[in-house]
């Protein structure tokens, strides 16, 4: 008698969680007289606006942040290249096209034996941008 219960058990038990379960909490509804507002068209102009800094210099100094520059560089002492402000003072805003032109290719001797790597994935506009960022730093 005991087998023939613990087996009914076990069979019972086997049917409840073999069985397909159907989702018991109730879906929340929304009441039928309450309308749902539409989203709002967002303005890209004006979060470009407000994201996108004011300046060239400000732009540039973005890019280089975001860029492998500062693993080398610092802006007024020698790290493994030139310090911004040494660079600011040796160039000329005359010389953006020839810096830009270094970023992208890299290059080495002007500052020493140890050659800055090329960034040929940068576009020579934003090399341009990063070179007058660094050239604001005249002291």
């Amino acid at each position: 008698m005991k087998n023939v219960f613990m087996t009914a058990m076990l069979l019972s038990l086997t049917i409840i969680s073999c069985s397909d379960k159907k989702d018991t909490d109730p879906v929340p509804v929304a009441e039928s007289n309450t309308m749902l507002e539409e989203p709002k068209p967002v303005d890209s102009a004006a979060v470009a606006a407000k994201a996108a800094p004011a300046s060239p210099e400000a732009e540039g100094k973005v890019l280089v942040e975001g860029a492998d520059c500062l693993s080398c560089h610092k802006v007024d002492s020698k790290l493994v290249g030139p310090a911004y402000q040494d660079v600011a003072a040796k160039y000329t805003d005359a010389d953006i096209d020839h810096l830009a032109q270094k970023v992208i290719d890299g290059g080495k001797g002007v500052w020493g034996e140890i050659p800055m790597t090329p960034h040929a994935g940068l576009s020579k506009e934003n090399a341009k941008k990063m070179v007058k960022y660094i050239l604001s730093m005249k002291k």
